[in-house]
């Protein structure tokens, strides 16, 4: 079975306080939708830093959350000299520390990770592909860098959309991009 990739950039995800001590009574504006439903990409931008080493221009992703969480690849991290866990979304055990800067103050917390890969999935599709006992598969592309990417969860949601989401890093690793097809390869039964 075939499943679309989704290139997921360095982005972060707010709660209500934390927005507020970021943008104040600045409204989170929708610039577009994105596949997964109710989710979009905002108008508004952060900057992250880490003692001297910053990374700006990163985007904020709506709604609004329960939680603060700063999405990066491996590379975005080096540059920020920290080590954050390679994480499943709203698990920040151990996420690193950094300050995220917005227009009207700024937070530092322990927020940031590095996302798993992951498949998002709502109950229908997954019953409707056998994948309701499988928590992980790996996904193949054939494309000019063939690539099998092992470890990839299965990330239910009652409005998840099917597609695969990787990183940046993973994704120009294997020379992929957003709508790229992948070939899902199920573990071996035992």
């Amino acid at each position: 079975m075939q499943v679309k990739l989704g290139v997921s950039n360095r982005h972060v995800h707010l709660s209500q306080e934390d927005y507020q001590t970021l943008f104040q009574d600045e409204p989170l504006l929708k610039e577009r939708d994105l596949v997964q439903t109710g989710e979009f990409a905002s108008n508004q931008f952060v900057t992250l830093k880490v003692g001297e080493k910053s990374i700006s221009h990163v985007r904020v992703i709506g709604p609004i959350r329960s939680y603060t969480q700063v999405e990066l690849s491996k590379t975005d991290a080096r540059t920020l000299k920290i080590n954050p866990p390679i994480r499943t979304s709203s698990d920040l055990e151990n996420a690193e520390v950094v300050t995220i800067v917005g227009p009207k103050g700024e937070i530092t917390k322990s927020c940031a990770i590095i996302a798993n890969r992951h498949i998002h999935i709502n109950p229908m599709k997954r019953k409707e592909l056998g994948l309701e006992n499988i928590d992980k598969v790996a996904v193949l592309f054939n494309g000019s860098k063939k690539t099998l990417f092992y470890d990839v969860f299965i990330k239910e949601q009652p409005k998840g959309v099917f597609e695969l989401h990787l990183d940046t890093d993973d994704a120009n690793g294997a020379e992929l991009e957003t709508g790229d097809m992948g070939e899902i390869i199920l573990p071996k039964s035992e």
